[in-house]
């Protein structure tokens, strides 16, 4: 079969419909490209990574960059001096995060106070700190939405992991990031919630997700038990995606999202997410 027979075979309409799919062989031997029938070039233009294209990984992102904590550059010296300060600032540890989601709750509560765990929610905290314990990592420390049931859901937590410090904190209460896009027509808080919810979940985010301190000599794994807008915001600020995306990921109650963040300021989503160790009967969505 000859070249270009073969490509007419493998490029066309599918049963006469718009669906179409478009073909371009390239080859050594044949040194020849087949042209694209009229209004495909387009559609294979947009799936191509711009040429201009000018989107880069900040690795300063956390503003922890060791040249940009150099205070003798900061004064404009070079030099030896100036090297020695940036080796000392290097981290050498990686932090490991595990954002966890409470569990299913009341929702027919009146106030934060009435919203406690269903008794399927308490059932899926259990399994889940079933599931941080059976890894056999050194977690040092678990910080907690101030909220009633991520609240109640660190502490069922915790019951799996004796010896490990609980804190509370006030910054990883539910809110409203960032206005999502698309948007959605089934949620729409008002401006003022944005405003003041985007700054606390942001200032959460510069809290708990950044790359390990100098000091810090060995890697450390830390959990944070707090709500699906909050952990969703916080993934696709730490991968450096748009975070108006925010709302387009979706997690499950008492799940697991767990993140790297490297000496170098490199940051990994090592799961999004998981209750792939819950029964099929106890996942929930709430």
């Amino acid at each position: 079969m000859s070249f270009r027979r073969a490509v007419k075979l493998a490029c066309g309409f599918a049963g006469g419909s718009a669906v179409v799919v478009a073909c371009a062989y390239f080859t050594d031997k044949h040194r020849e490209i087949v042209r694209l029938k009229p209004g495909l070039s387009g559609v294979l233009h947009a799936a191509q990574p711009s040429a201009n294209n000018t989107n880069h990984w900040d690795y300063n992102w956390d503003k922890r960059e060791p040249s940009s904590m150099s205070s003798s550059r900061r004064r404009g010296s070079v030099g030896e001096e100036n090297g020695v300060e940036v080796e000392n600032n290097k981290p050498t540890a990686t932090r490991h995060i595990f954002l966890i989601r409470h569990s299913q709750y009341n929702l027919s509560g009146g106030s934060d106070s009435d919203r406690t765990l269903t008794p399927l929610g308490r059932e899926q905290a259990e399994l889940t700190g079933q599931r941080l314990a059976s890894l056999g990592l050194k977690y040092h420390i678990l910080v907690h939405s101030s909220m009633a049931r991520a609240t109640e859901t660190a502490q069922i937590i915790s019951t799996h992991l004796p010896g490990v410090e609980m804190v509370s904190c006030d910054l990883l209460r539910e809110g409203a990031p960032i206005e999502p896009v698309p948007p959605v027509t089934h949620w729409k808080p008002e401006a003022v919630q944005y405003h003041e919810d985007g700054a606390r979940i942001e200032a959460a985010f510069r809290r708990y997700i950044h790359r390990a301190d100098p000091k810090q000599k060995e890697d450390s794994y830390e959990i944070v038990v707090c709500h699906a807008n909050v952990i969703r915001y916080f993934v696709c600020r730490a991968l450096q995606f748009p975070p108006e995306g925010w709302l387009r990921l979706g997690l499950n109650n008492g799940s697991i999202t767990w993140l790297t963040v490297r000496p170098s300021g490199r940051v990994a989503l090592r799961a999004l997410g998981d209750s792939g160790f819950m029964p099929p009967d106890k996942v929930t969505r709430t």
